[in-house]
């Protein structure tokens, strides 16, 4: 540690680079790994570091399928100070440039090179940008993110300062986009997961420890918004009737008195009564796992769990289809038996003779392999296709 206190404080000496404008740009980085949007934050006070006319972070070099990305910090033809750009550029003279090794255009080629090279000429010139300095910062799981900071002309070429301020901002400047890669990573996992929840028709909410409402999927909306079994009152979830809710507040209690202990994994459950007369809302509530490195109220510790059992499957008929092989009547018959309805039912909300449903039946029950409607509904239910994006 002593070592690695050292080593930063030379760096910083060498690169003549003052500790309080080090705090703020690497404050700001740590800041942006957090917040995607505030980037252009930190990028800005590289601009002021380093007196540039541009600072850019390409986030995506372009392929033969896609275009690449960059955030470009410095007013791009009339844009704004902080531009969000497509970057179109495959081949650049910088190409395969060792990683995380701080280079400028003189230790790529000389000056005369420079000027006839079509990147110049087609790109930098009409921009202004003549001194480049730039990095291939390799991140783990993320390839190389191209970190590039411009001069004109009229400015002096990037010193072996510029250079070695750069090389002490770099370790930060790594670690804060790995930081914000392995963010981004977890934050659309989870969306993925709870949109896949959804889509099987599991409502979820999650209390903190106040028991107050902090998040709800939409299928939990739309439950608590009619109002008929679940409803939120004072930013807390209850019951519609007395006894109900005094169950629900004991296990939701019970949940949080099992919040870090052995049994954070035992779940509880109960039977949700409904005003309308439908059948009732089945009902989970689980401790949630956390870390223990913070106390205090407003962290998150259940999750509640709702299945509407009347609600209707959300199976995409598309992929209902392509599953077990069916013409688009036979997915819509088999989608509205699925959601409960008799196959007189099913035929008149599907607007077609009761023959045609019969011989529609007997065609998916072939195709399918079963042989009774409640066997249909089974597998139609059990399989992938409430899994996959409605269509």
């Amino acid at each position: 540690m002593e070592s690695t206190k050292k080593a930063a404080a030379l760096a910083l000496a060498h690169a003549n680079l003052g500790l309080e404008t080090y705090d703020r740009i690497v404050g700001a980085l740590y800041d942006a790994a957090l917040d995607a949007k505030l980037w252009a934050a930190a990028l800005e006070l590289f601009q002021e570091l380093f007196a540039a006319n541009y600072v850019t972070l390409i986030l995506r070099s372009p392929d033969q399928t896609d275009m690449g990305l960059m955030i470009a910090v410095g007013d791009v033809e009339g844009g704004g100070r902080v531009n969000y750009l497509t970057y179109p550029h495959s081949a650049t003279p910088f190409l395969n440039q060792p990683a995380d090794r701080v280079f400028t255009v003189d230790d790529v080629m000389n000056e005369s090179e420079w000027r006839r090279s079509p990147y110049y000429q087609h790109w930098c010139a009409p921009r202004g940008v003549f001194h480049v300095m730039g990095v291939d910062i390799s991140t783990p799981g993320a390839g190389k993110l191209r970190f590039r900071i411009t001069r004109p002309e009229s400015a002096p070429k990037f010193s072996a300062e510029d250079r070695a301020r750069c090389e002490a901002l770099l370790p930060h400047l790594r670690r804060a986009l790995h930081m914000h890669n392995l963010l981004d990573r977890s934050e659309s996992l989870g969306a993925l997961y709870s949109q896949a929840i959804g889509r099987l028709s599991i409502a979820t909410i999650v209390l903190d420890e106040s028991g107050k409402v902090l998040d709800q999927n939409l299928i939990a909306k739309e439950i608590l918004a009619s109002g008929d079994g679940l409803k939120v009152v004072g930013g807390r979830l209850e019951a519609s009737y007395p006894s109900d809710n005094r169950e629900l507040q004991r296990i939701v209690r019970n949940a949080f008195a099992r919040y870090g202990t052995e049994n954070i994994t035992v779940a509880e459950a109960m039977s949700v009564a409904r005003p309308s007369g439908l059948v009732s809302l089945g009902v989970v509530v689980e401790v949630v796992p956390s870390s223990e490195w913070a106390e205090g109220k407003g962290q998150p510790a259940a999750v509640v769990y709702i299945r509407d059992a009347a609600g209707k499957s959300l199976a995409s008929s598309a992929v209902a289809k392509q599953l077990f092989n069916l013409t688009p009547a036979e997915t819509a018959l088999a989608l509205e038996l699925t959601n409960g309805l008799s196959l007189e039912e099913a035929a008149e909300a599907l607007n077609i003779r009761r023959n045609t449903a019969r011989a529609h039946l007997r065609s998916i029950f072939s195709k399918t392999g079963v042989r009774r409607q409640t066997e249909l509904v089974r597998i139609m239910l059990n399989s992938v296709a409430a899994l996959s994006r409605n269509g």
